[in-house]
């Protein structure tokens, strides 16, 4: 095995990925922090229970990758769902969402949510199985196999995903006798999760696990009251639907079922977006004259910002949208990252005390001059002459718009802080979980191919910046929002993948952007897509559109300066 710095380990046939790892740990010719979970072999990501059969060049992953961070809680819900059946074989695990800070909330289906003593139980039981660094083991069956497996377990989840499957045989995993399917990779023994606890919350319980850049904290969690809100309400709107996993709505779709699932899935978004128009409507007569709208990447921010900016005209609410960038420093003032780059993403690349200063004037009824950044020169310009009338609010969009410090000078009683982002999405089955962030870096691959002519390699290779980016500057501050709206829609996977799967299928192979495509390729080939009679089913008004193209608001433009009635000049 050639390691990335060149040095060779040989040992006999049949030697594990992970014995060669633990070999040159030992030299000292790799750190034993972060543990390492998994590795890439000429260009493929293998799990550590992996055989080569022939000389390889190997990188490992470890668990603060995200490829490794990923197969720490994989496991990590293997281990609580062998700990579960193993002290109550009649409770059924569900593990629903991720939290911020590092877990799942999970519950029992059809059960009370458990208590301390019986958390306390599982999550002892959990560690006694890790302290016996119990063997994780994966074995190919025929489909057959499998299906009599879950059948007779009553996993009802599994059995409806599987109807999609393609092929004859199924990889399971087993662990102490129980076998579950998982659409990614696995560590090779129990004793490789060793933090981990269980808590109690509302409704259910939570399985915390380190965030992905530590491998050895747990972080102290934080209420997340609004989250949960979200949360409840997502589930609420499954059940209305019929919709609790890519399973069923794979037989909706098969069914021809799936217009009514699009126009419901819909309507709650537009019902939800219209609430927060009214809410501000009524803000407005308590003194709110700014709307901040922030959110991650490929959120749907620019359509949920036309599409309230509809909803409060319609409420006799004009809204007067202010771009933040051009409140830019002048470019040799713009701050720099560690790699010496222009960091336009920091707080201070905004000329903040100008920005305070302008929507202050602007509140108190003053005409204005707006500043317009020049892009090509790097300096700010003179732009429109604006005044705030009595009908209008103030509408700001960017990645600072919950941070306190960007409108430290105002008064927060004037402010109306909303939060856009996807915060649910469905699951494939009860123990495999569809990340969201994964759904929306599959939101950005099609609409940068799209609208900017990107590749997927491309968008692949800046995600891990945009995340790191968006846990700097946007997920600290959600629980300052007023609103949460969470943009997530239940047959998006199905609507996404005919357009995502070509150009993920385009990425070239031994390159660390073909390992991500191929993980995504996997879970997609889970769902089944619409043809091109249902695509034509979704609204030109939806915010999927932003993404997959065809939105009757691309070019609409609500409330901009051009055409708003308050421009003097």
């Amino acid at each position: 095995m050639t390691l990335p710095d060149g040095r060779v380990l040989a040992a006999p046939h049949g030697t594990t990925l992970h014995t060669l790892f633990q070999a040159a740990v030992t030299n000292n010719w790799l750190p034993a922090q972060p543990p390492i979970a998994a590795a890439v072999v000429d260009g493929r990501l293998r799990e550590l229970s992996y055989v080569p059969t022939r000389d390889i060049s190997a990188s490992p992953i470890t668990v603060v990758d995200p490829d490794g961070a990923r197969i720490y809680r994989r496991s990590l819900v293997l281990l609580l769902v062998v700990a579960v059946y193993e002290l109550y074989p009649d409770l059924i695990v569900d593990v629903s969402y991720a939290i911020p800070n590092g877990g799942y909330f999970c519950k029992f289906l059809g059960c009370p949510p458990p208590d301390e003593a019986m958390l306390a139980r599982i999550e002892q039981h959990m560690r006694m199985i890790v302290t016996a660094d119990s063997p994780i083991t994966r074995r190919v069956v025929p489909l057959q196999e499998a299906l009599q497996i879950f059948e007779q377990r009553g996993d009802h989840d599994k059995l409806r995903l599987l109807e999609s499957r393609n092929r004859d045989t199924l990889a399971l995993y087993e662990l102490r006798g129980y076998q579950d399917y998982y659409y990614g990779y696995m560590l090779p023994s129990t004793g490789h999760l060793q933090h981990f606890r269980l808590l109690p919350t509302g409704g259910g319980f939570i399985l915390q696990y380190p965030q992905q850049d530590t491998s050895d904290t747990l972080t102290p969690l934080t209420g997340q009251s609004k989250m949960d809100v979200v949360f409840k309400e997502a589930n609420e709107a499954l059940d209305r639907l019929g919709v609790m996993d890519v399973g069923r709505l794979n037989q909706i779709t098969r069914t021809h079922g799936i217009q009514e699932v699009i126009l419901i899935a819909e309507a709650l978004q537009e019902q939800h977006i219209g609430n927060i128009a009214q809410d501000i409507a009524q803000r407005i007569h308590h003194g709110v004259k700014l709307i901040t709208i922030a959110g991650p990447s490929s959120s749907g921010k620019t359509t949920f910002s036309k599409r309230l900016a509809i909803q409060l005209m319609a409420l006799g609410i004009q809204p007067l949208t202010i771009e933040l960038d051009n409140f830019f420093v002048d470019r040799e003032h713009t701050p720099r990252d560690a790699n010496g780059d222009y960091d336009f993403e920091a707080l201070e690349a905004i000329n903040l005390p100008l920005l305070n200063d302008v929507m202050h004037r602007l509140m108190a009824g003053e005409e204005v001059q707006l500043p317009k950044f020049n892009f090509f020169t790097g300096k700010g310009e003179a732009g429109a002459a604006v005044r705030l009338l009595p009908n209008q609010i103030i509408v700001t969009e960017g990645i600072h718009g919950l941070n306190p410090r960007l409108f430290a000078a105002l008064p927060h009683s004037n402010i109306h802080h909303l939060y856009v982002s996807m915060l649910t999405q469905l699951n494939l089955d009860r123990h495999n979980r569809v990340s969201t962030s994964d759904v929306r870096l599959l939101r950005r691959i099609v609409r940068d191919a799209r609208t900017r002519g990107y590749s997927a390699s491309d968008t692949i290779s800046r995600w891990q910046s945009v995340r790191r980016g968006e846990t700097r500057n946007i997920f600290p501050h959600q629980e300052n929002a007023d609103a949460l709206f969470d943009s997530g829609l239940t047959y998006e996977l199905a609507a996404l993948r005919p357009f995502a799967e070509p150009l993920l299928q385009q990425v070239t192979f031994g390159t660390p952007q073909h390992v991500e495509a191929n993980r995504l390729l996997s879970f997609l080939s889970w769902v089944e897509p619409l043809n091109s009679e249902q695509l034509a089913m979704i609204p030109d008004t939806s915010l999927l559109r932003e993404f997959i193209g065809g939105s009757v608001l691309e070019r609409y433009h609500p409330g901009t300066l051009g055409t708003n009635q308050s421009q003097t000049n």
